[in-house]
């Protein structure tokens, strides 16, 4: 099977790294990549937020199955334009993305399908962003409704600074807190069957102890010792089955990738957010731990033949991911900067450790930074304890002026 991935992320890298290791998977493209994504795929240049161009890349390539990473693609219907090419695609219509392109219509597909979450006001003025604030008092919980890289939403208990936000947002949704721990859980479907992974959790804020601003995500580790074993069972049963069915229901049907990050609540489990792609950094650590090869598994999803996968195999080891940021990340982070250590990880904590790219990119001889956050830093271990001293240890051998990275990932869990 010939792949293309579109993309150019940790993700990505993820992704390409497990097709790599898929042998039905005979050529290997990702467009636009970065420089580890070079390693184990051919790479292209591609506006990915273009279909048509992204579909002319596929038919080139004569791509058998085309997998898009990235949510903006996907808001922007680039799957649409490569399934009009005839090619199957792993990843949502424009019109099912929206799902993660507007908290709003989220909300209102939860409705319909019945799904907890948490209360909220939709809000388009200042005298109604006024009110949602006061009804639900702190701490607060404002939302860009639209695609904001995982930082149009702000938890504070400041309500100047959550005024501030929701008034530099064109549409805002407010929301209840929601208390407990945080769970990803990822489901592969095809538009009516869902077939859940195994959970994870990531850490948002930038700082250890879950200090400072929001990111994308500075590190995910995985399986979750504390959470409860019927959990996938019930999201599966109660948020994850009711949401596919109510957008086929709609005529919009859901076909790729069905992201719900989930509170475990005092009140039991509440969607917090659906995202229409796999997350960034919690696929580094699901798919470290996925025996399946991944290639056939997206084209059931794509070719709306789900019902016939064979049970997902998992290894029983757990997978920690720390991701390293660049100097100033998440404000206007500084690229450009020498990337050291890649080789002594590959030579020393291989197979157990490994470093996917996120910002990066090729400068002559040189890989320099060329975002935010720069790497994931993955290792895998007999628990997760383990895997955390792996994954550090490989960090450990990474120089990056001025870069960043948490202490504290899965720290907890580890130690409980």
């Amino acid at each position: 099977m010939k792949v293309l991935v579109i993309g150019g992320g940790a993700r990505e890298h993820a992704l390409c790294r497990s097709l790599s290791l898929d042998p039905d998977v005979t050529a290997l493209h990702c467009a636009p990549g970065n420089a580890g994504i070079a390693e184990v795929a051919e790479l292209h240049p591609v506006d990915q937020l273009d279909g048509a161009a992204v579909a002319a890349l596929a038919t080139e390539l004569g791509a058998e199955l085309v997998v898009v990473g990235p949510e903006a693609p996907l808001v922007a219907g680039v799957a649409d334009a490569v399934r009009a090419a005839g090619i199957p695609v792993f990843g949502p219509s424009r019109e099912a993305a929206r799902l993660e392109g507007s908290k709003a219509f989220a909300k209102d597909v939860m409705a319909g399908a019945g799904v907890p979450t948490a209360r909220s006001y939709v809000c388009t003025t200042p005298a109604e962003i006024d009110e949602a604030l006061d009804a639900f008092g702190a701490p607060y919980v404002v939302k860009d409704d639209g695609l904001a890289a995982g930082k149009g939403v702000v938890v504070t208990e400041d309500v100047e600074a959550a005024r501030a936000h929701a008034l530099a947002c064109d549409r805002v949704v407010i929301e209840e807190y929601l208390d407990g721990p945080e769970v990803s859980l990822f489901a592969i479907t095809d538009g009516t069957t869902v077939l859940p992974l195994k959970p994870a959790q990531d850490f948002k804020r930038a700082l250890d102890g879950d200090e400072g601003p929001n990111t994308g995500g500075m590190g995910a580790y995985s399986p979750l010792p504390w959470a409860d074993p019927k959990l996938v069972e019930e999201v599966l049963e109660t948020v994850l089955q009711p949401t596919v069915d109510e957008l086929r229901r709609r005529g919009t049907p859901f076909s790729g990738l069905l992201y719900a990050g989930l509170a475990i609540t005092s009140r039991g489990v509440r969607v917090i957010e659906f995202n229409a792609r796999f997350g960034d950094p919690e696929t580094q650590v699901v798919l470290a731990r996925l025996k399946t090869p991944l290639a056939g598994v997206l084209l059931n999803s794509a070719n709306g033949t789900l019902d016939d996968q064979a049970p997902l195999s998992w290894s029983d080891e757990a997978a920690v991911t720390v991701v390293v940021a660049s100097h100033n990340y998440p404000d206007t982070p500084r690229t450009g900067d020498p990337i050291e250590g890649l080789a002594e990880v590959a030579e020393q904590d291989a197979p157990h450790a490994y470093v996917l790219h996120a910002g990066t990119k090729r400068d002559g001889d040189a890989v320099v930074s060329a975002g935010g956050r720069v790497l994931s830093v993955t290792a895998t271990g007999t628990d997760l304890a383990q895997a955390r001293e792996r994954a550090y240890a490989a960090v450990g051998r990474i120089r990056l002026d001025g870069s960043q990275h948490r202490t504290d990932i899965a720290r907890k869990a580890a130690e409980a």
